[in-house]
């Protein structure tokens, strides 16, 4: 499975995009393209994958994301059940070099706004009161003149670049392989885990998206990344699992299954394999961390 490069038209009496996304994401597709994109979720829930990010999305989520940075939206099961019938509603920008040219990022004016075209190479979601600053604007976009959108777009980019509460999505080795040519086969065989790391995966099937014969692709990717196949999935699913841990109540036999793991023991296993602690353990992590910023 590769990500598709989706071919963006802007109108042409328009430097960029700004809209109001409301429909369903079910056979939204791996997919990366050439413009910034930053988008503000109103409605709907589920996963979102951006590189090798794996984490739940909810409304009042805010993203930023760069070029050529792959992402896919999944939706919840519940979501169908909405009244509104959608499965995501967003507020989104889209943008390109157009409208930040070396000349005018130069300028000192335009430092944080260098800095947040930075942290968009492995994308962010943007939390606390930037998260409140800029989806009041998005908001507000949609139905301003074209001159007034230009300008508040660049102090969307200011606040973001200005920010600390953000958290960064894909890692910053996925970033510096993702298009190195070299890299091609362990790519897609890690987007193709990534996508479907909660079902039973066949190798035969792993071995068929690189043209490689099963015990070739074996050997060839033991010693391009260390690990088997199976233990790269498994590293992926722990990724996933230590994200609900910290964020969310679920308990452990919920978390072990919402990651793939069919086996609470297994699970149990392959996270202290990785983490060096019990999921247990782990999850107090967040406890001392609230604790720590209750007494600042």
């Amino acid at each position: 499975m590769r990500e598709l490069l989706e071919q963006i038209k802007l109108n042409p009496e328009e430097s960029f995009f700004i809209g109001i996304f409301q429909d369903h994401i079910d056979k939204n597709a791996w997919h990366y393209h050439q413009e910034f994109e930053l988008s503000f979720i109103t409605e709907g829930s589920g996963k979102r994958i951006v590189g090798d990010s794996i984490e739940s999305f909810h409304p009042g989520d805010l993203i930023f994301i760069g070029p050529r940075l792959p992402h896919v939206w999944f939706p919840e099961d519940s979501n169908r059940r909405q009244h509104s019938g959608r499965t995501l509603e967003s507020v989104y920008m889209l943008f390109n070099h157009d409208v930040l040219p070396e000349g005018l990022m130069n300028l000192p004016e335009f430092y944080n706004v260098r800095k947040a075209v930075g942290l968009s190479e492995r994308g962010i979601r943007i939390t606390g009161e930037t998260l409140n600053d800029v989806s009041s604007i998005m908001l507000q976009l949609p139905y301003m003149d074209r001159m007034k959108r230009l300008m508040f777009l660049y102090e969307i980019m200011d606040l973001i670049g200005r920010s600390s509460s953000f958290s960064y999505l894909a890692s910053s080795d996925y970033v510096k392989t993702k298009f190195d040519s070299t890299h091609n086969r362990i790519h897609r065989i890690h987007e193709y885990l990534m996508k479907n790391y909660m079902q039973k995966i066949d190798l035969d099937q792993v071995a068929e998206i690189v043209h490689m014969a099963p015990a070739s692709l074996c050997r060839f990717f033991k010693s391009s990344t260390g690990l088997t196949v199976f233990e790269y999935l498994n590293k992926i699913k722990i990724s996933y699992a230590c994200q609900l841990l910290l964020n969310t109540e679920l308990n452990i036999m919920d978390v072990s299954f919402d990651c793939g793991f069919n086996n609470l023991s297994h699970f149990n296993k392959q996270f202290i394999k990785f983490m060096g602690k019990t999921p247990s353990q782990f999850r107090k992590l967040r406890e001392t961390q609230r604790t720590l910023v209750g007494t600042e």
